[in-house]
């Protein structure tokens, strides 16, 4: 007799790989949000550096932000979270913040960002 090696997945390697398939998705569904919004302030950090060149003062820079966040739905960050600095004649913001994003009942995604205008 001479019989053929078959070859393939069986029944419990497809439910194992879909299982990790479908954990790395919902992993990938749940932290879109955190990153849209991380990436919302790395905007309005660089629209204020350049107010902030413009001369804006620290207030104004301040007031800005919140104005900016309320419309692009950032949650996260205040305005008095914000680094504000001067470097010769450029005005450097910077923020550093977490967000935590919960996965499945008790397992949570914790995330830090920094966001600057340094970087630009």
């Amino acid at each position: 007799m001479n019989l053929k090696r078959q070859s393939g997945l069986s029944l419990i390697s497809v439910l194992i790989v879909g299982g990790l398939a479908a954990f790395a998705i919902l992993i990938g569904f749940r932290t879109v949000p955190a990153v849209n919004e991380f990436m919302a302030v790395e905007r309005i950090v660089g629209v204020l550096a350049q107010e902030g060149n413009n001369g804006a003062s620290v207030l104004e820079l301040r007031r800005g932000f919140d104005r900016r966040r309320e419309v692009d739905d950032v949650s996260s960050v205040t305005g008095a979270d914000l680094d504000i600095s001067k470097d010769g004649n450029r005005t450097v913001i910077e923020v550093e913040y977490e967000r935590k994003v919960p996965v499945v009942a008790n397992v949570s995604l914790l995330i830090e960002f920094h966001a600057s205008s340094e970087d630009r």
